[in-house]
């Protein structure tokens, strides 16, 4: 079983009119599970900073801006790769409690589109703060690092006469 690696409750329903703010650092056990979670050789540092503000009893905005230092390794040579990362997101979270529970027992739920904008739908308002930075994390780390200045250069031209299709070719009665 794989544990979240980085987490932070809150009850939205406490948000005040002036809204609420908080910040997260992650802890060096959650770095490293972070790295785990993510697929990296490390993370060595992410901090971040969360404005929650209630726009209703069921709908909130969030906005949120973080920084991360992650190590992988190159795709070409296998070295190190150090990058840093900075992003600003907003999400809107919609309350939905209802919606879950009909779906698990058996009912017919219909999806509306997926859109950009959309909100976010929760079933509860103890909600994990950490969720949406996570998400932003492993969705902004490269897939494909490259240490500067290294380019992948393709295998010489190599003799393809002795591949399975010339072999194919030989048994058509053309040839």
């Amino acid at each position: 079983m794989t544990t979240i690696p980085l987490q932070r409750f809150h009850d939205l329903s406490d948000i005040p009119a002036s809204g609420y703010e908080t910040d997260i650092t992650a802890s060096p056990d959650e770095l490293k599970r972070l790295a785990e979670w993510a697929g990296v050789d490390a993370v060595s540092h992410l901090t971040g900073h969360i404005r929650v503000r209630a726009q209703s009893r069921t709908t909130y905005h969030l906005e949120t801006e973080f920084e991360a230092d992650v190590e992988q390794a190159c795709v070409v040579t296998l070295e190190p790769v150090h990058s840093h990362i900075a992003r600003n997101f907003t999400r809107t979270l919609h309350l939905t409690p209802g919606l879950h529970r009909y779906a698990d027992k058996g009912g017919l739920v219909t999806s509306t589109s997926v859109e950009e904008d959309a909100p976010d739908e929760i079933e509860s308002l103890r909600y994990d703060l950490a969720a949406p930075l996570r998400e932003e994390l492993a969705l902004a780390i490269d897939p494909y690092p490259r240490a500067p200045g290294v380019e992948f250069e393709p295998p010489a031209d190599e003799d393809h006469t002795d591949t399975p299709f010339a072999a194919l070719g030989k048994l058509h009665p053309s040839n």
